[in-house]
């Protein structure tokens, strides 16, 4: 594989509360989908041309402190927390029942209904400032599907409740990071390198307060594994400067 091969631009979104462990919010892929199909994720997905409408810079707060090449990865990883599992974060006074939430996000998938026009019709300010940027990673050039991936991380609002979107996901779950890292190792779970890493770095918080500081403390580093042949098998190999410890992990794809 080249090393020109295109690099999508692409978010998730580290949902957590505190119950009284940390959780977090994880969603199962259905399995008729190509990308991780059957995989437990952290919500999101690519970042959209709608996510980059100019319009944005006066629907948000925090618009100016955040870099440029951060704000549409931002945007994404919000609309697609509401659209993947019916929460908004980081907006102030959204009230909407299940029911009408679920309405909205299936005309939303229809093309029917525009995110950033809802939130315009009903005063609803995403504050970008209030996601943490956990987690960076670039997938390596052997691998056909590119992704230039950001791990957000946000507190869920309480009284909003979790749905899977019966498309592209099928199950919603709140677990405890080392829940979540345990069932992976039992096979009970199927769980991606990338997420089962950043899973790693959650469970040694005991706060979420605790994880946001880990997270701001942590050195800007786009984290691309470096692919390494052992016998006749490939396999992906984290760097020490990467913050994670030891991790080598077959390449199956």
């Amino acid at each position: 594989m080249s090393d020109d091969a295109p690099v999508r631009i692409a978010s998730t979104m580290m949902l957590v509360r505190e119950a009284p462990a940390v959780e977090v919010l994880m969603v199962k892929r259905n399995q008729a989908i190509d990308h991780f199909s059957g995989a437990m994720l952290f919500p999101g997905g690519k970042v959209e041309p709608s996510d980059l409408d100019p319009a944005w810079r006066a629907q948000v707060e925090g618009w100016d402190d955040i870099p440029e090449s951060e704000r549409g990865p931002r945007i994404s990883a919000i609309r697609e927390t509401f659209e993947e599992c019916g929460i908004l974060p980081a907006v102030q006074g959204y009230r909407a029942s299940p029911g009408d939430t679920r309405a909205l996000r299936a005309a939303m998938d229809r093309g029917e209904a525009s995110f950033l026009a809802y939130l315009q019709q009903h005063g609803l300010r995403p504050d970008l400032r209030s996601l943490s940027l956990f987690a960076r990673w670039r997938t390596p050039p052997v691998v056909a599907k590119r992704f230039d991936t950001y791990f957000y991380l946000v507190q869920a609002p309480a009284e909003q409740v979790a749905q899977a979107d019966g498309r592209e996901t099928i199950m919603v779950e709140w677990i405890t990071a080392p829940a979540a890292l345990d069932m992976a190792a039992r096979g009970e779970r199927t769980i991606v390198f990338p997420t089962r890493m950043n899973l790693s770095l959650l469970a040694r918080a005991g706060s979420i307060a605790d994880a946001i500081a880990a997270a701001a403390g942590r050195p800007a580093r786009v984290v691309e594994p470096v692919v390494e042949l052992h016998g006749d098998k490939r396999f992906l190999r984290l760097q020490a400067e990467d913050g994670y410890g030891p991790a080598l992990e077959p390449l199956l794809f």
